[in-house]
């Protein structure tokens, strides 16, 4: 049923998204923010074009592509509407490949109960023989247990942890939508730092800040070393 009732190419993304769930590294918040506040340094002390060069070594896509996008001299405006439609694509990509184990969590217990119909169907055909009715009865009742097992251990876990990573990764998204409009903006790297940290949980800003005065305290020790 699955299968008919979804596109191949449809069915193909929502099984290669599977692997998201045991196979994720999420990007770390203290180097993401990090990342873009040496971005901002380097475009307020030699300007936006200066960020070309730097954006080549960007792993991220997002981040690259908002990058050039501001290099090139594109209006603020344009350039959230579309990082934000970018955005938008992507949630609709997550939401269709978790919708692949949401309809498997729905329909599973139904065919379990399907397989149920036809075990009784046989039991009841087999009454004159009581020596058939037990294992009649046992071949009925385990087919609902495997449809509720498929769908509580398997498919309902898959989908809530599908969901989780698309709320990370979204979340760091807006951090690199946030930090490209701030630095085409001209905010001073500081307070683009306090806007970012403003998307993090108060522990992910302890680290942030810890991260950056381990950072500030080498950069002392090699001054002082010379």
């Amino acid at each position: 049923m699955t299968i008919m009732a979804f596109p191949f190419k449809g069915l193909l993304e929502g099984i290669k998204a599977l692997k998201y769930v045991f196979v994720y590294k999420p990007l770390v918040p203290e180097s993401l923010i990090k990342s873009i506040i040496d971005l901002a340094n380097i475009a307020r002390k030699e300007g936006l074009l200066a960020l070309e060069e730097a954006a080549n070594s960007l792993k991220d896509d997002f981040l690259q592509r908002g990058i050039n996008l501001i290099v090139d001299g594109t209006d603020p405006e344009l350039v959230r509407n579309i990082m934000e439609t970018e955005l938008s694509f992507i949630e609709e990509r997550h939401a269709s490949n978790r919708s692949v184990y949401e309809y498997m969590s729905a329909m599973s217990p139904a065919f379990g109960m399907i397989g149920t119909l036809i075990g009784l169907i046989n039991m009841l055909a087999g009454l004159d023989d009581p020596s058939t009715v037990g294992p009649n009865m046992a071949v009925a009742i385990i087919t609902t247990f495997y449809g509720s097992f498929l769908a509580n251990v398997f498919c309902i876990p898959v989908v809530n942890k599908l969901k989780i990573r698309s709320s990370e990764e979204i979340l760091m998204k807006e951090v690199m939508l946030e930090g490209i409009l701030s630095i085409q903006a001209g905010e001073n790297p500081r307070i683009i730092e306090e806007k970012l940290k403003a998307f993090l949980s108060p522990q992910l800003r302890e680290r942030v800040s810890r991260e950056k005065n381990a950072y500030a305290e080498g950069d002392r020790g090699v001054e002082s070393s010379l």
